[in-house]
């Protein structure tokens, strides 16, 4: 191998390790086909938790392009545990574009904008084990046109 090979794959491996999160539980998405979002199509995320001696914090992930007709996005999410039990629901609005301005929100590269957005906060698990997640829209359009990807993040949540 040369030199500058060794360095390039060095850095790459250490960017690698740094990006990992170790308070993140979960971080998946589900791609929306044709960005067209049904309202029976309700993504489930399994997620398991070891630690119920800290609170865990947990985010909406939305990607959503320019052509959006909407300044904002309801979603429901329903927490259950191993038993099928729900524990926790909200219905909840992200702002996806200033109401006022129609500036885009969130990060975006070109046309495309990504959303982390808090659905509840501090929540303690009573017990360990597998949980899942379930996501909805709750908008009045079906297909519900120019939302990308839909999703959920589960962190430890850092004091």
């Amino acid at each position: 191998m040369s030199y500058s090979f060794k360095i390039i794959f060095s850095i790459f491996v250490v960017t690698f390790l740094l990006s990992c999160d170790s308070n993140t539980i979960l971080k998946d998405n589900y791609d929306i086909p044709d960005a067209k979002w049904f309202i029976k199509d309700t993504p489930t995320f399994t997620f398991e938790i070891t630690d119920i001696n800290v609170p865990y914090n947990v985010f909406y992930n939305v990607r959503n392009n320019r052509d959006y007709l909407y300044h904002n996005l309801y979603m429901t999410h329903y927490l259950t545990d191993e038993k099928g039990k729900v524990i926790h629901q909200h219905l909840d609005e992200i702002v996806l574009f200033d109401p006022i301005t129609g500036k885009p929100m969130g990060e975006g590269l070109g046309d495309i904008y990504d959303h982390k957005v808090l659905a509840f906060k501090d929540f303690k698990f009573l017990k360990t084990g597998k949980y899942k997640i379930q996501i909805r829209q709750y908008m009045r359009q079906n297909p519900l046109v120019d939302i990308i990807s839909a999703g959920v993040s589960v962190e430890k949540a850092v004091k």
